[in-house]
């Protein structure tokens, strides 16, 4: 075997590193998991309806405590909880700050008060401040359900809403059609005609 080590590696670019992470954390699993292909798209849909409201650092045990409420109540509509759990991750401390102003200027305009926001740079030095509370686990969880009430009550709550019900349908059916080319191509190259 040759030496590798000559071999210049090649350099990405921040865009090009976040898009290889998504593809590799997100898009992977779900091509590669045996299950059905629904299943799978209903662990993403799940993902994404969670993902997509204010309750970061319990997002993950929010889906959990969804499947297991569902595969009690209403089997027919288990999901893959993996993926819901991965796609949670959408919405982590680099992406809260931008999603929950999208959030807040949605709930402010679904309430009709337009321009009563204030600046992103405003927002965002709040809500790193609450995030960074010190205290413990359960404490911060604590603090930050409050804080993001106490902040910005209603509107980044009914601002979630729309964000949440339509990224999980768009994730749903995005995740199912790509499940199902992804699985009618792999079988088309083993058995060529």
């Amino acid at each position: 075997m040759g030496n590798d080590s000559n071999i210049p590696r090649q350099e990405y670019g921040i865009w090009q590193r976040m898009g290889r992470l998504l593809r590799l954390r997100l898009v992977i699993p779900i091509l590669r998991s045996p299950a059905a292909a629904d299943y799978t798209a209903r662990g993403v849909f799940v993902g994404l309806l969670v993902a997509m409201t204010p309750t970061v650092g319990i997002q993950m045990a929010i889906v959990a405590a969804i499947w297991a409420i569902v595969r009690v109540v209403r089997p027919s509509w288990d999901f893959n909880v993996v993926v819901g759990m991965l796609w949670t991750w959408l919405t982590n401390i680099f992406t809260v700050p931008p999603i929950y102003y999208l959030f807040l200027i949605t709930g402010e305009a679904m309430l009709g008060r337009w321009g009563e926001v204030g600046g992103y740079a405003m927002f965002a030095d709040r809500l790193v401040n609450l995030l960074e509370a010190d205290a413990t686990f359960l404490e911060s969880l604590w603090v930050y359900a409050v804080g993001i009430f106490d902040a910005w009550g209603a509107p980044i709550l009914l601002g979630c809403v729309p964000w949440a019900v339509g990224l999980a349908f768009l994730g749903y059916w995005w995740s199912l059609r790509l499940i199902r080319q992804f699985r009618i191509k792999r079988r088309g190259l083993k058995h060529p005609s």
